[in-house]
């Protein structure tokens, strides 16, 4: 069994929970081991400073499969990035920590975005894209792609217990790992753990 599919019946109750009252449901400030136990991947030791929330997974899966649109409107799933390291983002315009970390992920992207490296930012806001594309006018976005799951069905499946969850996947689009909350993803830390999956590829 996937550890998706171990985390999918809470992660179900946990989103729905989240998305009907329109409030943040957080593990803990900065992130939590959401797999029970101290983190112990390959990339544990770069699980300090702005990324002390990140665990990193000893063995690497691929995320079951998930489906959302782009801003043409076009359906495409995280297969579509394979050969690249991608950072995938899911967020709300409600969230309100999503609001603070997003210039850093637009940062970030200006800064490592590239034929080998995209953030991927998932909203999991209901209805059409105008409310994210307003959202990304508000913050200042200018160089990340709109991205839209209006089902939310992308937060249960890949086990979303709170906004935003960032995961990390490899060229490989395996899961390297993940931190629930914000952080601030254009900072030294952050970039050295991205780097440290780039230069094993």
């Amino acid at each position: 069994m996937t550890r998706s599919k171990i985390l999918l019946p809470l992660g179900a109750l946990a989103l729905a929970g989240i998305i009907a009252l329109g409030v943040i449901y957080l593990i803990e400030p900065g992130g939590r081991n959401l797999e029970g136990g101290p983190a112990s991947g390959p990339l544990a030791a770069y699980s300090v400073g702005e990324m002390k929330g990140f665990v990193s997974f000893p063995q690497l899966e691929a995320p079951d499969p998930v489906s959302f649109r782009n801003a043409a409107g076009e359906e495409l799933g995280l297969d579509a990035f394979k050969g690249k390291v991608v950072l995938l983002n899911l967020w709300a315009t409600w969230c309100g920590p999503c609001r603070h970390e997003m210039p850093a992920l637009d940062r970030l992207q200006a800064d490592l975005g590239g034929p080998d490296f995209e953030v991927v930012a998932l909203s999991l806001d209901k209805g059409g894209m105008e409310g994210p594309k307003a959202f990304y006018e508000e913050v200042g976005v200018r160089n990340l792609a709109l991205y839209q799951d209006p089902s939310a069905r992308a937060g249960v499946t890949l086990g979303a217990f709170g906004l935003p969850l960032t995961m990390l996947l490899d060229k490989q689009g395996r899961v390297v790992g993940r931190l629930v909350g914000a952080a601030e993803w254009d900072s030294p830390d952050a970039k050295a753990l991205i780097k440290a999956v780039l230069e094993r590829e």
